[in-house]
């Protein structure tokens, strides 16, 4: 039986540290998907529909992640803003597809939006900044087969902190996941 009780907190061990990662994550809204260097994207190339959505902390493109309260970084947010507002540019679409943008949204709480709902905090409540930038394009492409690669060397360069992009990518020839980073920044559809 002391052997037993001995036992019982090694056993038990496993759920205390699942349970306190749990409740880290569910306090500080999902840290895990937010890594410093490290952006998502996901691709899905359907018809002439070219939908492309990048999440990266805002620490990857402009700097950092508190609210912008000097000149200089509501200086760097508004440019930062002006480069995700142009996407042909930032993804180098190739002109023979034809790709127009129909819809775009760019969400962060350092361009003014409220964060989610998920991400609330109590008042007094201890907790980090981790201000995410959130882009959605919709492109139409009017010569959907003249999309070949996606190149994503321009967010690198514009970009430099981005080191690595997660990219889970649809297209006519399957699905796949892959990371790429500035080294290797073009993708096959």
């Amino acid at each position: 039986m002391r052997r037993l009780l001995l036992a019982l907190p090694f056993a038990l061990l496993p759920l205390a540290v699942a349970h306190a990662a749990e409740e880290h994550d569910h306090e500080h809204g999902s840290l895990g998907a937010h890594e410093h260097g490290v952006g998502r994207l996901n691709a899905a190339l359907d018809g002439q529909t070219l939908q492309l959505e990048l999440e990266s902390p805002a620490m990857n493109l402009v700097g950092f992640e508190h609210a912008a309260a000097s000149d200089a970084d509501k200086a760097k947010v508004a440019a930062v803003r002006a480069q995700l507002e142009k996407p042909q540019a930032l993804f180098n679409l190739p002109k023979a597809a034809g790709c127009v943008v129909e819809k775009q949204e760019l969400e962060s709480p350092l361009f003014g939006d409220k964060p989610d709902a998920d991400e609330d905090h109590d008042e007094g409540e201890h907790h980090h900044d981790h201000s995410e930038i959130h882009a959605h394009y919709q492109f139409t492409c009017a010569t959907p087969d003249a999309l070949k690669t996606l190149d994503l060397a321009n967010i690198f360069t514009r970009f430099p902190a981005t080191q690595k992009i997660q990219v889970q990518l649809i297209g006519p020839s399957g699905q796949q996941g892959v990371d790429v980073t500035a080294k290797a920044a073009a993708l096959k559809f």
